[in-house]
């Protein structure tokens, strides 16, 4: 999956609707409910601007174009100018699959969120750059806004294959280090690795504004196996085998409460969170993990 097929044309649709809201009484950051001279697709027109390639063709002022025979596209002061980060686990754990869709991978579900949540930030007229975190390697797309922005960040997330383990702190500090107080942090992950979550509860105490989605497979909910299987662990390469039917219900057991555990962790931090499936539509966790309400264990499931 390259980076332009991302977001297939239904999906594209259905983010109209959706909008990145900063956590309320965030301070004076930068972040809070206020009007702003930034100009986007706000709500109180602003001026008009000449048109530009990737600019919504619901925002041209057609009456104006009748009247002049060029395309003039309606801006508006925005509220809470935004700066948003994508971070996203690109580690060999989220190569997983599940046996009934092969080809659609954690990482693949990854790459879609992060891509409907730069849309939806080029949408707004916010800034937004990337981090992803692959092994021993650490790809970064500088904060910046506008379609060309949006094409960088789509190659760098075409190009991500899923591989390694996840690197210890000094690796992350230079890309992680640009990321200011008070902007929103969009963290994709299966959290499988300890130091992901704890690097989510570090930037909440830093007073970054996180969101956090939690990427699993069907398989890995349903654990629908019976038999004797053989586990591989794609980052160690370790194995175990067991009786699937034996400790299904340990494992199910087992998974759920650490599940709960992690919602319950960050949403004592204020971090906004979310369960994703891989047989579930994207713009429904989206949806969820967008809205500043989500601050409930229970929307993690």
């Amino acid at each position: 999956m390259n980076g332009a097929d991302l977001i297939p044309p239904e999906l594209r649709a259905r983010l109209g609707s959706l909008r990145l809201v900063p956590r309320a009484g965030a301070g004076g950051d930068g972040i809070g409910q206020h009007s702003s001279r930034s100009r986007g697709a706000g709500l109180e027109f602003a001026q008009y601007r000449g048109y530009e390639p990737g600019d919504e063709p619901r925002r041209i002022d057609w009456k104006l174009y009748a009247r002049s025979d060029r395309y003039f596209v309606r801006e508006a002061e925005r509220d809470s100018p935004l700066t948003v980060w994508i971070v996203l686990d690109a580690t060999a754990s989220m190569k997983q699959a599940d046996a009934a869709h092969p080809a659609y991978t954690k990482l693949d579900a990854a790459r879609r969120i992060a891509a409907c949540t730069i849309e939806v930030a080029l949408r707004q007229g916010d800034r937004f750059g990337l981090v992803a975190v692959s092994g021993d390697e650490v790809r970064r797309v500088p904060a910046a806004g506008g379609p060309r922005q949006r094409d960088r960040c789509l190659i760098e997330l075409g190009q991500l294959r899923g591989t390694g383990t996840w690197p210890d702190d000094s690796l992350l500090r230079a890309a992680l280090e640009r990321i200011a107080r008070g902007e929103l942090v969009v963290l994709v992950s299966d959290f499988f690795d300890a130091p992901i979550a704890d690097l989510a509860s570090r930037l909440a105490g830093a007073r970054r504004d996180v969101l956090s989605v939690q990427v699993i497979s069907v398989e890995e909910r349903d654990f629908p196996f019976r038999g004797g299987h053989r586990f591989r662990d794609p980052e160690t390469g370790r194995e175990r085998r067991v009786d699937a039917g034996a400790v299904r219900s340990d494992f199910l057991e087992r998974f759920g409460a650490a599940r709960d555990q992690l919602a319950r962790r960050f949403a004592a931090l204020g971090i906004r969170h979310a369960g994703h499936v891989l047989d579930e539509p994207v713009d429904a966790t989206l949806r969820r993990v967008f809205s500043p309400f989500a601050l409930q264990a229970g929307n993690a499931r």
